[in-house]
């Protein structure tokens, strides 16, 4: 059970802006299945639309923008490559656009396509939120989610949307993707940093774009290095930051080593 501060918010209205927070752990290696990452992902609402994207990201971007300041970035916190994209969600156009960015590219995969829910008859007290078990067959896995009708809006992390009320908790039947709500709060602004710019294509060609990624020393865009840690900070051309020794940028296979931490995941939350 988790142990956090929950603000318990018990009416919503439309006009209104809030923000669920989840704990997101995904094994990013298929062939690794010891391997675990733990992020934390914000889902905002206006009542109208919905972004889902990862909170350490929006905030180094957010503070980026206001300062300018490039070593904001080297002091602020990394996130997992693998997790920055954006999920909007248009609750009357009932559409989803899916970004993500490949080096210097901004992409966007369009769909419509939501999870057919079977709500079953169990119910669940998960954080002293009363929860009702649903289950779904969505993008080539079994998921198994926990809802709760106290919070009247039909969203929940990711993709996932269409129970009658918010998704609480939801997991895939081999624990590869669990997403945990650990905070609920009310802001005044949501998320507004969207590509403005895009090439459009479908999941599966998203995922061979980003499963042929190589590293060549052009990616850089900026790079600085602190003799006192031993460490120096690349930040490569999609804005992520990479932090490598300078005793390995010495080994003369500083692309090699790079990729390895720039490796994309090979099991995605979709698998089809």
């Amino acid at each position: 059970m988790y142990k956090f501060l929950f603000l318990i918010i018990m009416s919503f209205v439309s006009a209104q802006h809030y923000r669920f927070v989840y704990e997101y752990r995904m094994k990013p290696d298929v062939n690794k299945k010891d391997s675990i990452i733990t992020d934390v992902m914000n889902l905002d609402t206006d009542g109208k639309k919905s972004y889902f994207y990862n909170a350490v990201k929006y905030e180094r971007d957010s503070t980026y923008a206001a300062t300018k300041s490039y070593k904001d970035l080297l002091l602020s916190k990394n996130y997992d490559q693998n997790l920055s994209y954006i999920v909007e969600k248009d609750y009357v156009a009932k559409t989803v656009k899916f970004y993500d960015k490949f080096k210097t590219v901004n992409l966007l995969i369009r769909e419509r396509e939501i999870p057919e829910w079977k709500i079953e008859k169990e119910f669940l007290k998960i954080n002293n939120i009363d929860c009702q078990k649903a289950t779904a067959n969505f993008k080539g896995r079994s998921w198994e989610a926990w809802f709760s009708k106290d919070y009247p809006v039909n969203d929940g992390p990711y993709k996932f949307s269409g129970l009658p009320g918010l998704i609480v908790s939801i997991k895939d039947s081999e624990n590869n993707h669990i997403f945990n709500l650990i905070q609920i709060k009310k802001i005044n602004e949501i998320f507004s940093l969207l590509p403005k710019s895009t090439k459009e294509m479908t999941f599966a060609d998203y995922k061979k774009t980003m499963g042929s990624f190589t590293f060549t020393t052009d990616d850089i865009e900026s790079l600085s290095i602190n003799k006192q840690t031993g460490k120096a900070d690349i930040q490569v051309k999609d804005g992520y930051f990479v932090r490598i020794g300078l005793d390995e940028m010495k080994s003369g296979k500083l692309d090699e080593k790079i990729l390895q931490r720039l490796k994309r995941t090979n099991n995605y939350i979709e698998r089809n």
